[in-house]
């Protein structure tokens, strides 16, 4: 939907991609995540909140709750940064952006019934997505 790349754990750079998805795409009925100090924080849950979205949070130290989500990230880490020297953090955001695009955009899923996930997701209703 949306993401960002930080060499920290603050919370502002996942609400710029928070709120970056909230426009593109509307609220989700329900957000998920883990409960990371990041997504528990006040700033943070409130710009769901306000956008009328529901939050459900992971079971402490559960990861199979949310197995898409976790094997998304196995996909990223194996798949393009294990495999990667990057020499500065523009050119790890430009790789792995362009490897989330082609995960997204591209690449079939049996989890997807052999379609995209951005094809999956938007089926439903009519959305701009950014190229």
């Amino acid at each position: 939907m949306s993401w960002r790349l930080s060499n920290t754990c603050d919370r502002f750079f996942c609400m710029e991609a928070v709120e970056e998805a909230l426009r593109v795409y509307g609220a989700p009925k329900i957000f998920n995540t883990d409960q990371g100090a990041t997504f528990t924080s006040p700033d943070f849950t409130k710009v769901l909140l306000d956008a009328g979205a529901k939050l459900s949070m992971d079971g402490r130290g559960r990861a199979l709750d949310n197995i898409i989500t976790e094997r998304f990230w196995r996909n990223v880490k194996c798949d393009e940064v294990y495999l990667k020297d990057y020499a500065t953090m523009i050119e790890a955001r430009d790789s792995i952006g362009k490897f989330i695009h082609k995960y997204n955009t591209e690449r079939p899923h049996s989890a997807c019934a052999g379609q995209t996930p951005l094809t999956t997701y938007t089926s439903s209703f009519e959305v701009k997505v950014p190229a």
